[in-house]
């Protein structure tokens, strides 16, 4: 009996010390100072003469909730960016009130303040010139007729008199308040951020093992593109997508743009499916695999897009850090509409 309880007893400060061993050796490193250039700036890149102030933001927040700026009076920038879906529309393609499909998936409005070109083929180069560029186009706003609506309503005259004072309510000055709060809304503080400003917990090992091979360029590659503290590199590659849409080709006749679109951001991109730019990937899992055999067109993919050597383990690795990039949620109360 004494020999059976020595042996459970063995057994125990055994299974005991194995299991003190495994949490030690699954702890997450700490971050290098090459890891910490991933945080962004505290500071929002902002052009001098449309500063963001309290009054823009709210204007402008109000602007892209009312849909009496389409020309239907049934649209606004908040139907196909929806706060609750990562200020995208969890949609393939988006789908106007006449019930058209419009060819391009609805890219999320998130960290667009970071962003220096806009659109997914890079045609706008300001917000200021992108936030009306839907409405032009998809609603066929009669933006003088919006505007001497405006005009005439008591809430926008106060709210317009705050943001501009002595500017007039104008096509001008509507896309400049909704450029403001396009401004305001960023993605930060996810897991990923809290881990490279110094906190060890904050990331489990599965996810730290996905962003080194996110990051490594024998692995994943994945940062060749998506590559900067908004996980960006602001450029245009073609991934070997099968489409028949030029993408940045229209703006740049250069070959190697034909299919190309602008990388997108990676924060909150758990909360922003489907991906790509025609919505063709319901899952993160569909997007490493797509990269993983390198493409699926592969007739001008960009030289980064290549097949990858990845393990099932490293597949899961990477959706794992790809949801490490999701930002700390917030509260959004949408506004009340002027009358």
């Amino acid at each position: 009996m004494k020999n059976t309880v020595r042996i459970l007893a063995s057994l125990v400060a055994a299974a005991l010390l194995a299991a003190g061993c495994a949490t030690l050796g699954s702890q997450v490193p700490a971050p290098s100072a090459a890891d910490r250039g991933w945080l962004l700036p505290t500071a929002i890149p902002m052009p001098a003469d449309n500063l963001n102030t309290p009054a823009r933001v709210e204007l402008g927040k109000v602007l892209f909730f009312d849909p009496r700026l389409s020309g239907s009076g049934a649209m606004s920038c908040s139907s196909c960016h929806l706060p609750h879906l990562g200020w995208t529309d969890g949609r393939k393609l988006p789908i106007l009130p006449n019930g058209e499909v419009v060819g391009r998936h609805s890219p999320t409005v998130f960290n667009l303040a970071y962003n220096t070109q806009f659109m997914w083929d890079g045609r706008k180069v300001s917000l200021e010139d992108q936030a009306m560029g839907p409405h032009r186009h998809l609603s066929k706003a009669d933006f003088a007729a919006a505007t001497a609506r405006f005009r005439q309503m008591a809430g926008y005259q106060a709210l317009f008199a705050a943001a501009y004072p002595g500017e007039p309510i104008s096509e001008e000055t509507i896309s400049r308040a909704l450029a403001v709060f396009q401004r305001s809304l960023v993605s930060r503080d996810s897991a990923f951020d809290r881990w490279a400003a110094g906190d060890t917990t904050a990331l489990t090992l599965e996810q730290y093992r996905g962003y080194k091979v996110f990051a490594d360029p024998a692995k994943g590659n994945c940062a060749s593109c998506h590559s900067g503290p908004n996980f960006t590199d602001n450029g245009f590659h073609n991934i070997g997508i099968k489409s028949a849409d030029p993408g940045r080709f229209n703006i740049r006749k250069v070959a190697a743009m034909k299919g190309a679109f602008k990388t997108p951001t990676l924060r909150d991109i758990a909360l922003s499916a489907p991906y790509y730019h025609d919505g063709s990937a319901a899952t993160l899992r569909e997007v490493v695999d797509h990269y993983a055999r390198g493409g699926d067109d592969r007739s001008n993919v960009s030289p980064d897009v290549r097949p990858l050597d990845l393990s099932e383990q490293d597949k899961q690795d990477l959706v794992a850090f790809m949801r490490a990039l999701t930002g700390r949620q917030v509260a959004f109360v949408e506004p009340k509409l002027p009358q």
